[in-house]
């Protein structure tokens, strides 16, 4: 575990939970949640939350994402999406359908298990085990379901400054704060969560400020996540690998529904930040001329929307027999330009205590090439189609440390964690800083049947956990 010093240049040691601690109320997983597989291997966004496709002719709802039987078919069929530049939404292209959010058990359904089958459970895949252990350690700690804990899930596709979910985490902020007597929230956020938050604080500062007493931060791409993000806009997303793969959505089915979703654009590096070395995207390619040469082409985070209109100029999804173009779409990379300079211009309350945690010690896509000097591209819409070769910095196996950690804000704590950028959900030494700075404690599951906050801590205040990327909040019961 890494601890790195604050704005004061003082370095933070949180101390054990002692009976002096007073309970603090958690409200909040947001996963996003942001949505995805994080692995030392190729891997993507966060999973984030259930979907439901929703009938419009009848209002019968069947789960669209994440599911693993028929998982690829119902992706093309109810979720592959285009990009409504007028109002800002992506709509699902076949419009008998809506996609929507589950509501069921407080919200906490939709960022629990993601394909929550019977057989799901059975066989223990953990692969679609969202915020499940966190949950469950919670509830350990004392918190109920609908009274301290809730959930807040997010469509994954859309934009983080969205309406719809600013106005949704809005009203359940509010809702919760009510539930618990007027007690001030403590917020705990997962990946993307922690942009949609940034967006909200942009809109409501004083909203924020008057519910939330404390926001816990895990793996938040604060300068985006540059070779996940920039490979998976020219060649897709693969979350399981091998002979499981065959039971799930595939890279390119993936890919052609991520061209479309400003949540992804909103993740492309920072080009404003003061990186330590500029990611970069590279591609071998041959030149004309009479003589075949091969050069090696290079595109910066200010350059690289060059090489995305080009390798997917010609683009395009076959929905029901009727092909669709797909382009690199200039009108999100606009929305996400915006929301870029709002991101960086967001001011934390200082009434509102602020936590990082942010995973450390694994192999992180950084750079991306495309093709190699012996097999050079000739066309860079092949580029689409080749498998990319990376280079690595420390991080999560998804988001770079260097990302992570720059949050521009005052925080309290800063801590490094071995753990994967998904792992760091069900991480042993998380949920130890988790409790430490909510001040809660389990108690001995030797000891009592049932799981309670010890008897030193104050009766329990609600908690509310969010789905995009994934947010996890919660009240304290301070204040």
């Amino acid at each position: 575990m890494r601890r790195v010093k604050n704005k004061n240049n003082k370095i933070n040691h949180a101390t054990p939970t002692t009976a002096c601690n007073r309970q603090r109320d958690v409200w909040g997983l947001r996963a996003p949640v942001t949505l995805l597989l994080r692995s030392p291997r190729r891997t993507g966004p966060e999973r984030g939350s259930i979907l439901n496709a929703r009938k419009r002719s009848n209002g019968f709802e069947f789960r669209v994402w994440v599911r693993i039987l028929f998982s690829n078919l119902e992706f093309k069929k109810n979720l592959w999406s285009l990009y409504n530049k007028h109002t800002g939404y992506v709509e699902s292209i076949d419009p008998s359908v809506e996609i929507v959010v589950p509501e069921d058990d407080h919200g906490l359904h939709a960022i629990d298990i993601l394909d929550p089958n019977w057989w799901t459970r059975c066989l223990h895949l953990t692969d679609v085990y969202h915020f499940h252990d966190m949950i469950d350690m919670l509830i350990e700690c004392g918190y109920e379901k609908g009274t301290t804990l809730f959930g807040y899930g997010y469509d994954f596709r859309q934009s983080n400054r969205i309406d719809k979910a600013m106005d949704g985490l809005k009203l359940k902020l509010e809702s919760a704060y009510k539930a618990s007597g007027g007690k001030k929230i403590n917020i705990i956020s997962h990946s993307m969560g922690g942009l949609l938050l940034q967006c909200f604080l942009s809109q409501y500062n004083d909203v924020f400020a008057n519910y939330v007493n404390k926001w816990i931060c895990i793996a938040c791409p604060f300068q985006g996540a540059p070779g996940t993000i920039n490979d998976s806009l020219l060649t897709g997303l693969q979350f399981v690998y091998g002979f499981e793969s065959f039971f799930f959505v595939s890279r390119w089915t993936m890919h052609q529904l991520l061209v479309e979703c400003p949540s992804m654009y909103e993740m492309l590096p920072n080009p404003g930040f003061k990186w330590k070395r500029q990611p970069v995207m590279q591609v071998w390619r041959k030149t004309s001329g009479d003589e075949e040469m091969v050069k090696l082409d290079s595109y910066d985070s200010t350059e690289c929307i060059a090489l995305f209109e080009a390798a997917l100029r010609n683009n395009e999804l076959n929905y029901n027999g009727k092909s669709v173009a797909l382009p690199f779409n200039f009108s999100v990379y606009k929305w996400a330009a915006e929301t870029r300079r709002i991101l960086d211009n967001v001011r934390l309350p200082k009434s509102v205590s602020f936590y990082n945690i942010y995973g450390i010690s694994f192999d992180t896509p950084y750079d991306v090439c495309y093709g190699s000097e012996t097999s050079p591209i000739d066309d860079l819409s092949k580029v689409c189609h080749t498998t990319p070769q990376y280079t690595y910095v420390d991080g999560d196996g998804t988001v770079p440390a260097e990302s992570t950690m720059a949050d521009g804000f005052e925080a309290v704590d800063r801590v490094g964690v071995k753990a994967t950028h998904r792992g760091l959900l069900c991480d042993k030494t998380v949920f130890r800083l988790l409790k430490q700075w909510l001040g809660v404690n389990q108690k001995s599951k030797h000891s009592m049947a049932t799981s309670k906050v010890m008897d030193v801590f104050s009766e329990p205040a609600s908690v509310q956990i969010t789905a995009k990327d994934a947010l996890m909040y919660r009240k304290s019961a301070e204040d």
